[in-house]
Order: C-alpha cells, then structure tokens, then sequence
C-alpha cells in the first residue's frame, strides 16, 4: 500500500512517523512536485491540484474538518476520487472551549472590567441577563453540536441554524434560508460554524449583521470569508454590534495594516480554536484506510454537491 503525505507548512517527517505506526505495512513518502508515481491513499492539507491527479488514487484523506482547500479546485478533482475529512479527532473539545471563552468574555463584561483596570476605576457594572442572551450557532454539524453542549451547561438559552435542519437537545433548531432572519433576530451572540461553500460565501454581510439585535455580538471560527470584513467593521464601529471574536480571515497571516488589529472592539487570534492533533487525527485517518481495505464503508466522506 502506498501513501503519499502533504501538508505546505512544517516538517512531514512526525507525520509520517506517527501514521507508519498505525500502518507498518504502508509505504509512506512526502509528495514533492513531479511526483507522479502512482499511491494508493493521499493524507493531506490544502493540496495542490497535481497531487489530487496522483495516478492509482482510491481515496484523499483531508487533514481537518473543512475541505474548501481541496474543493476550491472544483472540477480538476478526479470524478470519482472519495474525499474524506476528520470526524472531530479533537476539534470539537477545543472549539466549545474557544467559543465558550469568547462568549463568557462578552456576557460577564471582562473587556469592560479590562479597560476600567488601565484606567485604575473600581466601578460596578450591571450585570447582563442570561435568558435575554441567547447564543445563535450558525451550522449544527458534529462542531457546532459540540459547542451547543458546553453553552447549555453554563445555561444559556442556545438556537441552531443548518441548511436541513438538525434535532439536538436543548437546542432551538431553525432550518433554510426561510427561518434564516427569526435566527439572526434572536440572536444575542453570533457564532459561525459553517462549511465555507459557495451558498456560505459572504453569509455574514451588512444585511445579515444588521438583523442581529443592537449590541450583539460575532463570534467566527469557522472560515474568514464567510465574513464580509468591512461591513462587519462598519457596524461594530457605528456601535450596532458591540463586538466581535474573530478566529479566521480572508486573507491569513491577516495583514498588519488591516483595521481589525487596531479596533478594540475585536479580539483576533491567528487561527488557533481548534488545531488538527497529530496522534488523534492519523490513527483516526488509519482506520479509516483499513476499512477501506476490507471493502467496509466509512465515515465522513465529503458530499461534493453540498461542499462538506
């Protein structure tokens, strides 16, 4: 069995390593440009498009849980080609815990109380109320549901929004773009959590962001086009939203020019809420090669109509 490993940052020999060890039988090899031997299996990250023609291809195994950086090469993807991303392998953890933080850090005012210590003010400020705080997620998928959960355990009323519609406990589900405005409407505190596809592109514009309630606030850690940058500027600066978390941008390392850096108002963090673990993620993608094998079906694999 062949595999070919990319990924465009960082060393590929830990990867290698770790993914033998679930596959000693398995030749492994970094892929180079002009590789063009043929591989049974490719384990990969934001791939060029010449990797995705590699000869002998049964299946290409995404590094992550969003496959916008294969799907972006549309249809110089082989037809039959299975793209298969990662079913959490630690994600969803670490995003409840990132989203959970942002959201605490609005509702208990900590930025507040972060600006009265520089100005050396001992000032009581009004608590806000938790039933008028109501966190809409903006994507109900495995990620989103795990980011449900940890807001219902600090009790917060918390609404869904998804393409079909998904039942999850504790959750108000709003389903198509029919309920999409009651969504916004009712939403205190936006998180998006959405796949990026062309139907997601730009979700988060003027028109969207101003349904949300006056001092709400947005919260993406999802893919940073879903956000239109200037019309999200634009209303926190006019005060409509007090605030936002932001996790992903359109363009990444984000510029140091860009206004986002300067406006307090908005936290940004260089797209760390859920990082891919190393161990967790390849002996996940491991087993998944070995159903293969065994002819049995697998999780996971990526709808090419819908984009996840």
């Amino acid at each position: 069995m062949q595999i070919l490993f990319y990924a465009p940052e960082g060393r590929p020999e830990p990867w290698l390593a770790e993914l033998q060890s679930h596959l000693p039988q398995a030749q492994l090899r970094a892929w180079q440009p002009g590789d063009s031997q043929p591989a049974d299996y490719a384990v990969v990250w934001e791939p060029p498009v010449e990797l995705l023609q590699q000869p002998g291809l049964k299946a290409l195994f995404n590094l992550g849980a969003g496959v916008d950086g294969i799907l972006r090469h549309g249809e110089q993807i082989p037809a039959g080609l299975p793209i298969v991303r990662l079913d959490d392998a630690g994600m969803g953890e670490q995003m409840a815990q990132y989203v959970s933080w942002a959201v605490l850090g609005y509702f208990r005012r900590f930025a507040d109380f972060a600006r009265q210590q520089q100005q050396a003010s001992w000032r009581f400020l009004k608590p806000n109320n938790k039933q008028q705080f109501t966190i809409g997620i903006l994507g109900m998928g495995v990620l989103g549901q795990c980011i449900a959960a940890s807001l219902l355990h600090f009790g917060f009323p918390v609404n869904g929004w998804s393409r079909t519609g998904r039942s999850t406990p504790g959750v108000t589900s709003f389903a198509g773009d029919g309920q999409l405005d009651a969504f916004l409407r009712a939403s205190r505190v936006l998180v998006c959590i959405l796949p990026l596809t062309p139907a997601t592109t730009g979700i988060l514009n003027r028109e969207n962001l101003q349904k949300l309630p006056p001092q709400s606030f947005v919260i993406n850690v999802a893919r940073g086009p879903h956000v239109v940058e200037e019309d999200l500027l634009a209303l926190v600066q006019n005060g409509h939203i007090a605030g936002a978390t932001l996790d992903v941008f359109c363009e990444e390392p984000l510029p140091p020019a860009h206004p986002f850096w300067s406006e307090p108002a908005i936290t940004v963090t260089p797209h760390i809420a859920a990082v891919t673990l190393r161990p967790v993620s390849l002996a996940q993608i491991a087993g998944k090669i070995r159903k293969l094998e065994n002819g049995e079906e697998i999780a996971g694999v990526v709808d090419r109509t819908k984009g996840y």
